[in-house]
């Protein structure tokens, strides 16, 4: 038994017991709003062009403040919303305190290994993660095999998570 709130959960949408990750997956109504953040967030990758190859290949060549300019944005934004979270104390739907946990950096191996295979995987797609879905979802249906290996790459990291060293 864990003291984690979501440890005794059951059903498909389980992970482990004492998961850092275990959460409580809602049917129905809310998940729509998921569905329409997610819809939103990729217009907005697709419309400000952080999803395009063209763009990509300008900022790992240097050539353009473009895609810079969106990554220290975001981080900005994320910076905010934290410090403004943490001053109001907010608290989960569920009325528990958000917190977030210091990471435990070790030898750092995790960070440079897990570092090249995400950036072999978007030297090799043209794109991380994120816009892989509003790139297949745009019409660009070649990145639907993008897509494919990378729900695979997460299962499998997810069947092997517990027999590896964290």
């Amino acid at each position: 038994m864990t003291d984690h709130p979501d440890a005794n959960l059951s059903g498909p949408a389980r992970l482990p017991a004492g998961s850092a990750g275990a959460v409580n997956v809602q049917a129905g109504p809310g998940l729509l709003w998921y569905v329409v953040l997610g819809c939103a967030f990729g217009i907005v990758l697709i419309k400000s062009e952080a999803a395009s190859w063209f763009r990509i290949q300008e900022m790992f060549r240097f050539q353009s403040f473009h895609m810079y300019g969106i990554i220290v944005s975001a981080i900005a934004v994320a910076a905010l919303s934290l410090a403004v979270l943490r001053r109001v104390e907010a608290k989960t739907m569920a009325g528990e305190a958000i917190t977030i946990e210091p990471k435990k950096l070790g030898a750092g191996y995790r960070y440079w290994i897990g570092g090249t295979l995400f950036g072999v995987g978007w030297a090799l797609t043209g794109a991380c993660p994120g816009p892989l879905f509003a790139l297949t979802g745009s019409g660009m249906t070649v990145y639907a095999a993008a897509v494919a290996s990378a729900l695979v790459g997460t299962w499998l990291y997810g069947y092997l998570r517990p027999h590896l060293p964290h």
